[in-house]
């Protein structure tokens, strides 16, 4: 479930904050979308994050090996494997000793999935990476940010569908024998989406940045009597 740190009001225990802030990063690199937010709070306590996210890699890999993918509806298989194992982790705090692991467990999963109903379906490998790198794209961006405490927008999680329905949609697709036509449209709607939304992000945050740092120049450079007069002008107005 996607959360942002909300300011607290009055001085928080130290503990409980890091905690707090763990939880919120760990959701955020899940990058979970609509689908596992409307559904988390309908699953109890859910299912451990780590040994479900690894069962999923593991089923995914079983069922690439087996040679039971063909193209029609089995490619739709290794999807909704994921999905009904990984979905069910989303209500977990994520605070145990290895569930750090969840994250990259969960991205390693997406893209073998995607690569692996991609390949069954004969899709063009190139669009498979290209789509791979722009997920990974996302990611890193989100890692980036959080690690400097500027945290992406909750919509972007949304729009971005989450790797839920990345997923059902690719599966889908496959399942349909649409996939390139899927895989196509998609992965140029995640790139707008993302390389816009990021830019004009960073870029704005530079903005405010250099503004920042040319009030205190010109605070630096002000005379003591400019700074006493203005002080003064102030006070009589108020």
């Amino acid at each position: 479930m996607i959360t942002q740190p909300q300011a607290a009001a009055t001085t928080p225990d130290p503990d409980e904050e890091r905690r707090r802030i763990q939880t919120a990063r760990l959701l955020a690199y899940r990058d979970d979308g609509p689908l596992v937010n409307a559904v988390a709070g309908k699953v109890g306590k859910g299912l451990p994050p780590v040994p479900a996210t690894l069962a999923a890699l593991v089923a995914v890999i079983a069922i690439a090996a087996s040679g039971v993918l063909r193209p029609g509806p089995t490619l739709l298989l290794p999807v909704l494997v994921v999905v009904l194992l990984v979905l069910p982790t989303a209500p977990r705090d994520h605070l145990g000793r290895l569930d750090w692991l969840t994250p990259p467990l969960l991205r390693g999963t997406e893209f073998l999935t995607i690569i692996v109903v991609g390949l069954a379906a004969d899709a063009p490998k190139w669009l498979l990476f290209v789509l791979v790198y722009v997920v990974g794209y996302h990611t890193y961006d989100t890692v980036y940010r959080t690690r400097q405490s500027i945290w992406p927008p909750v919509w972007v999680f949304y729009a971005g569908l989450g790797w839920e329905l990345r997923l059902l949609i690719i599966g889908v697709g496959a399942a349909l024998g649409w996939l390139t036509v899927v895989l196509a449209m998609l992965t140029a709607y995640l790139f707008v989406l993302f390389a816009v939304e990021s830019v004009t992000s960073w870029v704005r945050l530079d903005k405010a940045s250099a503004q920042a740092g040319a009030d205190a120049e010109q605070d630096l450079e002000a005379s003591p009597e400019d700074v006493l007069e203005q002080a003064t002008g102030e006070a009589e107005k108020a």
